[in-house]
């Protein structure tokens, strides 16, 4: 691997930070690659608009933020509407079917997933909705392998 760069995009309260730090340590600690992630948030810290953005690389990361993500996770129908053009050619786009209606076409591979209902169908309440997300995207780019093993297999293929 090269280097990936993510953008997590939803709204406060999701989690969509923790996940990104989560994600940024593992790829130190178990594939000992270099991250960087940083973030942005609205006024309002719950309900406000919410990126995080991960640089994954085998080289030194100079510049921490992401203009134009490989992949760009979106879990609500405004980060769609807002980032959803951003997405490098090509990349990979994950939205959660129930917040997020796709209407624009994008250069990528578009994953509707529906990570929400599964939450909250094998667990109940909605607070780990931001590590089955995890889940998915480790799953779907292999980025930390060992990372996935354990939380990510469920949305393969």
């Amino acid at each position: 691997m090269e280097r990936c760069r993510l953008v997590f995009s939803g709204s406060g309260g999701q989690g969509i930070i923790t996940a990104a730090v989560i994600l940024s340590e593992a790829a130190v600690i178990y594939e000992n690659l270099n991250a960087v992630q940083s973030q942005a948030y609205g006024p309002a810290a719950r309900g406000g608009a919410t990126r995080s953005d991960i640089i994954i690389s085998e080289s030194d990361i100079n510049f921490p933020k992401v203009i134009q993500p490989n992949v760009l996770i979106c879990l609500t129908q405004e980060a769609y509407n807002t980032f959803c053009n951003i997405i490098r050619p090509g990349g990979l786009l994950i939205t959660d079917a129930r917040f997020v209606k796709t209407e624009k076409k994008v250069d990528a591979q578009q994953k509707e997933l529906s990570m929400y209902v599964a939450v909250m169908e094998k667990i109940g309440k909605p607070i780990v909705f931001n590590i089955c997300m995890l889940g998915a995207v480790i799953s779907l780019t292999d980025l930390v392998l060992e990372l996935g093993i354990e939380i990510g297999s469920e949305f393969k293929g």
